[in-house]
């Protein structure tokens, strides 16, 4: 549950890795899952922690949350992942106060996405403030800063062409194929994984390659049978795996295994295949990049696709910002009011002893009408609070205000 304990924004940090510095295998020693972010949770609340979450995707791991040092927030971090604290801090971005706000803000938009505009992001901060939320994680200040920042990035996506098109990482895949693979109606497709990005994966490769050539394998077969189902394509269980191999010409990886699903030992001894793994890290074992007849692409060499729709949207980024700036500054607007609700409470108190004291007598004093007489000097005192910055002068004015009141 929230609390009115309001923390000071100069102790909010972001620290993370992404694309940019960090090569795959590096991004992949940092991601975490489900139960590794619980750990993460829980150890910070042991440590006094209570206000953070952590965005792990393909392109990026990235810790945010209120602490004294961003060293708090990056041990946390390194302690529940297979990296080191030295191989996470050698690739490692590390903002604070409102910079790292605004750093929230940018990738929310897909303004910091490996893929210009990708909107895809939004939904994993949504899933990861959520989880650090259900485990009480997400406090007063978290919780309106994430909420802002849901609503920029959806004026973002309305009100440009950011995001026009379809680009994304299994989009790029699709693109791929379509650019280096001839009669693709006759090619079978292999794709492991029935989660969020297989799910976008397949029905990218449905609507955009015009094929259902297409059998689906899933650690949970029921994913795969569902989804089979709903587009008409076939599954397979995990057991057939190496038989699905043999058979396809394009492999698609779209799990989110810890180690990798198709192992070199796979694809010896087979026909030429394309495989694109979409996976971090990887869940096609980088051994198989070493044999003649198989070529295998990953996320990052998918990232440098460029066409005509990343062209567009690099002209919409001065409007996204201008959005963005007008959403931190409602968010700001909001934290500075919110640090001055104490200084309010208390001149309320102070008012109502005013008004009983025995020194205090006004000519007209009807007990039904005090306290929205009080609420009208809070509310004339909130108001130049934050219109005038005023320092202290609001105090001896408020009480002026409310005995000129009391007595008319």
């Amino acid at each position: 549950m929230p609390t009115n304990i309001l923390k000071d924004i100069s102790k909010f940090w972001v620290a993370g890795i992404n694309y940019k510095k960090a090569d795959v295998s590096t991004r992949g020693l940092f991601a975490i899952q489900d139960e590794q972010y619980a750990r993460i949770l829980e150890e910070a609340r042991a440590k006094g922690l209570n206000e953070l979450f952590v965005l792990s995707t393909c392109n990026r791991t990235e810790i945010y949350g209120f602490a004294d040092s961003a060293g708090q927030l990056i041990d946390l971090l390194c302690e529940q992942t297979q990296g080191t604290k030295e191989t996470f801090l050698s690739s490692a971005y590390i903002k604070n106060g409102y910079v790292a706000i605004e750093h929230l803000f940018n990738v929310s938009a897909g303004l910091d996405s490996q893929l210009l505009g990708d909107y895809e992001i939004i939904g994993q901060i949504k899933t990861a403030v959520k989880f650090s939320k259900e485990h009480h994680g997400v406090d007063i200040i978290l919780e309106r800063l994430t909420n802002t920042v849901l609503q920029s990035s959806k004026a973002v996506k309305n009100q440009t062409e950011l995001s026009s098109g379809t680009v994304s990482v299994s989009f790029a895949a699709i693109q791929y194929i379509r650019e280096n693979v001839k009669a693709i109606a006759g090619k079978k497709i292999l794709l492991l994984g029935a989660g969020k990005i297989g799910r976008s994966t397949c029905k990218n490769l449905v609507h955009y390659l015009k094929t259902k050539n297409i059998t689906l394998i899933n650690r949970t077969a029921e994913k795969a049978s569902a989804l089979s189902k709903e587009l008409g394509l076939h599954h397979a269980p995990m057991s057939e795996l190496q038989k699905q191999i043999t058979q396809s010409d394009i492999i698609l990886v779209a799990t989110d295994a810890a180690e990798p699903i198709i192992l070199r030992s796979h694809l010896v001894e087979q026909g030429h295949k394309l495989i694109l793994d979409l996976s971090i890290p990887y869940n096609v074992e980088v051994a198989s990049q070493h044999l003649s007849h198989i070529t295998l692409i990953n996320v990052d060499d998918l990232s440098k696709l460029k066409d005509e729709t990343l062209s567009k949207r690099e002209s919409e980024i001065p409007k996204a910002r201008i959005i963005i700036a007008t959403h931190i500054a409602d968010f700001v607007e909001w934290y500075e009011m919110r640090k001055q609700v104490p200084v309010l409470k208390a001149m309320k108190t102070k008012l109502k002893e005013i008004h009983n004291s025995p020194l205090f007598i006004p000519l007209y004093n009807h007990t039904a009408h005090t306290e929205e007489k009080i609420q009208r000097v809070i509310n004339g005192m909130a108001f130049k609070m934050k219109e005038q910055n005023q320092k202290g002068c609001q105090f001896i004015e408020a009480i002026n205000e409310f005995i000129e009141i009391g007595t008319n």
